[in-house]
């Protein structure tokens, strides 16, 4: 007997905890529906690992990712839609197919002669030209059909931009979406005057977009940015609140508050 569990072992846990009978009681309600917050959590708890580099944490988090994967597999299973070997099959075929420099002919054991090598942006270009193919077969009316709505917003708006480019419906450079976000901050503006708080929120949203616009033509990812800086304001915080309690922050002034933030921006390398 093995040391390790392996992949089939895991399964098998999954099946028991799914049975009827002898399984979990806990495990055996769940179903497509209740897993979506759980599996979004475990997604989350990945990124926040590898941004952390907690690489040990990353092992365990990766396991409960892939507990997730088998879980909705099962549930497939037993309602005779899918199973997991089913889902390996796919995806397998999926990747032979989009990747033909490495697989030639579409064989899994072929190997290509490395004489002609394809630069990332050709290889990039016959992706999109295969996934557009692809919806067509599917009967998808638009080239935005297929971007799920329940994606995080700021990185659904870079998707939908990135689709609608395919189109031609594109800024030429950067200059062109600084000049938008610029429009897009004054009309914010406008309606802020008037405390209209529907238009508020439409023109905020907006602002948003255009700067994910700018992000995709920096060759930024807004996402990433946007932790980033998300980081920097925690520690920032972190840093004025090892200063003083809470009580004594509180009670200062906007003047000495301000002051304690200038301290904490020029010491970021104590704290990062």
């Amino acid at each position: 007997m093995s040391s390790n569990y392996v992949l089939d072992d895991l399964k098998y846990v999954v099946e028991r905890l799914r049975d009827p009978q002898t399984g979990c009681p806990w495990d055996t309600q769940q179903n497509f529906e209740s897993l979506q917050d759980y599996l979004l959590e475990e997604v989350y708890e990945v990124i926040d690992a590898i941004s952390s580099k907690n690489f040990i944490g990353l092992k365990e988090e990766l396991g409960d990712l892939l507990f997730q994967i088998i879980f909705l597999a099962q549930i497939g299973q037993e309602r005779g839609l899918f199973d997991f070997d089913k889902v390996v099959d796919g995806l397998t075929k999926k990747l032979i197919d989009r990747h033909p420099h490495v697989f030639p002919n579409g064989s899994l054991t072929a190997i290509p002669s490395g004489q002609n090598k394809i630069p990332s942006s050709k290889l990039m270009d016959d992706w999109e030209r295969k996934k557009i193919k692809k919806r067509q077969e599917s009967g998808l009316q638009s080239v935005l059909d297929d971007v799920p709505n329940a994606m995080p917003a700021l990185m659904r708006a870079g998707k939908l931009q990135k689709r609608a480019s395919l189109l031609g419906l594109d800024w030429s450079n950067s200059e062109n979406v600084l000049n938008k976000i610029s429009e897009e901050l004054d009309e914010l503006k406008s309606e802020i005057e008037f405390s209209d708080s529907k238009s508020i929120s439409m023109e905020l949203g907006d602002l948003l977009f255009s700067c994910v616009n700018l992000a995709r033509k920096l060759s930024v990812d807004p996402e990433k940015s946007l932790r980033q800086s998300n980081e920097k304001f925690s520690n920032r915080v972190k840093y004025i609140e090892s200063l003083a309690d809470f009580g004594k922050l509180k009670a200062m002034s906007a003047e000495k508050l301000n002051a304690l933030w200038d301290n904490a921006k020029k010491n970021e390398d104590y704290y990062s």
